[in-house]
């Protein structure tokens, strides 16, 4: 009896595979929040304009962006959109000190910093010279023109997808690095 060898599947990033289900199913709702809901083709452009302007405002394929907000669909557009800029994401605990809050920002290097109305509060004293950008207030001007077109990033499975923070058994938060390879096993597995 022969073996049947089987192909591992490609490689796909998790911006790839939404762009392929807004091209597929445009209309199938993707994500929602108690104020409003987005359908995948609604994600995939708002993804579009927020990888648009992290780009116009400087921020380069591998470095980080912090948010430290409550779950809404502007918090998930904006780490996706991240992501689909090869942009590495810092999702900072809202629960945080004013500390630790500046030594994750200081140690995954944020560029900008996203935040709400309940976080703002927080950042009152706050690593001061980052922007930081409102995801409840001002963000639709924030954001690229509709139709924007970000440039396109070749993002690499041993990329870091975002940096998780772990007080561990110290206190002192740690940065933990996860790849895109590993997130998108996760994303396979479940669909299995």
């Amino acid at each position: 009896m022969d073996a049947v060898a089987r192909s591992e599947p490609e490689f796909t990033t998790i911006s790839q595979s939404i762009a392929a289900t807004a091209r597929e199913a445009p209309a199938r709702r993707a994500l929602s929040d108690e104020r409003r809901s987005l359908t995948y083709a609604e994600l995939d452009a708002l993804m579009d304009r927020v990888a648009a302007g992290l780009q116009r405002d400087g921020v380069a394929p591998r470095s980080a962006i912090a948010i430290c907000a409550l779950s809404s669909v502007e918090y998930l557009a904006v780490f996706l959109g991240a992501l689909r800029a090869g942009i590495v994401v810092a999702p900072l605990a809202p629960g945080s000190t004013e500390t630790s809050l500046t030594a994750m920002i200081r140690d995954c290097d944020a560029k900008l910093i996203f935040l709400d109305a309940s976080t703002c509060g927080l950042f009152a004293e706050v690593e001061t010279s980052r922007p930081r950008i409102a995801l409840d207030e001002g963000f639709s001007g924030w954001l690229a023109p509709h139709g924007a077109n970000p440039a396109p990033v070749a993002v690499q499975p041993h990329w870091t997808f975002n940096t998780i923070y772990s007080s561990g058994t110290t206190g002192t938060p740690k940065g933990i690095d996860q790849p895109h390879f590993m997130r998108w096993q996760h994303v396979r597995r479940s669909a299995l």
